[in-house]
């Protein structure tokens, strides 16, 4: 780190310190009965001196419990993409919450909200999980089963929740564990395929061995920073897929940002799978995997010729009443022409203002956009996972996110992603565009010879 951002940083820090006594009171509270003095590890991310603590949340606007108040273009990282607590979803969890949280039988709206499913994003075909997590490992499964193949790919440098298949990476030319997966039980890297990303060669060498069941794939990358396909690429990807008898899951968890159908929908992108968490349900935990017709008999196959017993997938509490009560919400008043046409004016806004304060420091650094999720990064956009890591400043966003996040605006902890709710305000956009300015100038001045 260079010694103006180490001094911008320490200041930073102090005044994040200075500012948040009742969160800093807690952080120290905490950690009497939490890991590292939060419910979940990742809590911790944010860099913050200690973690800083939610009292209330609505819309776009965070208050912490010291009473401050925050712009948040993070949305908990999609999963409230539409805004926090949408007044449709919450009043339709609150009705329901009086009829029955679960009972394992479904729910009198499954019929209508399996039509609406269709209806918005194109598959025959429905399953709910309670995370994209679990719905790519039930697709997974499944494809395993349906194709007798062992093994999947995945993109060097992907994301896809926690499933252990895709906790692996590829260096020097193999693919090889993630470093960092803890307590994994067995070598992953041996169920599983690394290539870059829009690296059409390497698809079609892998998929030419022919024991790869699935790829499953991001059309966008969005973990690595943001790499956009090539043109063409997911054309062929699909092609080679269907040319190989491997299937192929679109995982749209977090692109679900690109319009009413999502990446898919708005790219006439085709699959055999489609899944999606996170914000499907207006941020109540809930995930949907849809499939083709195709799929579904092959499925039916399977399930009439296995063995009775578990078939290790799903959960007791997926599908539950609450969880149908905001999907029928969200998709009459979330996944609508009108929402993302407003989330997109400002993600345009927020590009075009990104830009201008670029090319006014004489900054080579791009921007990529997939609907209302922009991303920003240092240089020319990169092509594949290893090019977008290679070219991460962690220090530099570091002290850039703390910086935000005292002036009231809130990014992701990691890369530089922001989201455009509906809601977001032309002012709350400029804001944003201003302090990341007044940051670049900032570091400018305190390089200067002294």
């Amino acid at each position: 780190m260079t010694t103006a951002l180490s001094r911008l940083l320490e200041s930073e820090r102090a005044a994040f310190v200075a500012r948040r006594p009742r969160s800093r009171a807690l952080a120290e509270r905490s950690r009497a009965h939490w890991l590292s003095g939060v419910p979940m590890h990742w809590m911790t991310d944010w860099g913050t001196p200690h973690p800083m603590f939610v009292a209330h949340v609505e819309g776009v606007t965070l208050t912490d419990v010291d009473g401050l108040r925050y712009t948040d273009f993070c949305l908990g990282d999609t999963g409230s993409m539409f805004g926090h607590s949408p007044p449709a979803v919450s009043e339709a969890i609150g009705l329901q919450s009086a009829r029955g949280l679960t009972c394992m039988l479904p729910d009198e709206r499954v019929a209508t909200v399996g039509e609406q499913l269709a209806r918005r994003f194109g598959w025959p075909f429905w399953q709910v999980m309670q995370t994209a997590t679990d719905a790519n490992r039930a697709a997974l499964r499944w494809a395993r089963a349906l194709t007798q193949r062992s093994k999947i790919m995945v993109y060097q440098g992907c994301y896809h929740g926690i499933v252990e298949e895709t906790m692996v990476r590829r260096r020097a030319g193999r693919t090889v564990m993630r470093e960092g997966a803890i307590g994994s039980a067995l070598d992953y890297s041996q169920a599983s395929v690394a290539i870059e990303f829009n690296d059409v060669a390497a698809l079609e060498q892998a998929l030419r061995a022919g024991d790869i069941a699935a790829v499953i794939a991001e059309p966008v990358m969005t973990n690595i920073g943001m790499v956009l396909p090539a043109l063409g690429y997911l054309e062929t990807l699909q092609s080679l897929c269907q040319r190989h008898g491997t299937l192929l899951i679109i995982d749209e968890t977090h692109t679900l940002s690109s319009g009413p159908g999502g990446y898919a929908g708005t790219h006439q992108l085709s699959g055999d799978f489609w899944v999606c968490g996170k914000a499907i349900a207006g941020g109540l935990p809930c995930a949907v995997l849809g499939f083709t017709a195709e799929v579904e008999a092959r499925m039916q196959c399977v399930l009439a010729s296995r063995a009775g017993g578990h078939s290790g997938m799903g959960t007791t509490l997926a599908a539950n009443p609450l969880v149908f009560a905001a999907l029928e919400a969200s998709l009459a008043h979330l996944h609508t022409e009108t929402t993302h046409a407003a989330m997109q004016a400002a993600a345009t806004r927020l590009e075009q203002g990104l830009l201008k304060v670029f090319a006014v420091h004489n900054l080579d650094w791009h921007v990529s956009c997939v609907g209302a999720r922009i991303e920003f990064g240092f240089g020319p956009a990169p092509r594949n996972g290893s090019e977008a890591e290679a070219a991460m400043r962690p220090e530099f966003e570091h002290t850039l996110h703390l910086w935000l996040l005292n002036r009231g605006l809130l990014v992701t902890p990691f890369h530089n992603m922001m989201l455009t709710a509906p809601m977001l305000q032309a002012s709350q956009v400029e804001a944003l565009c201003t302090s990341i300015e007044s940051f670049l100038d900032a570091v400018i001045v305190s390089e200067q010879p002294q």
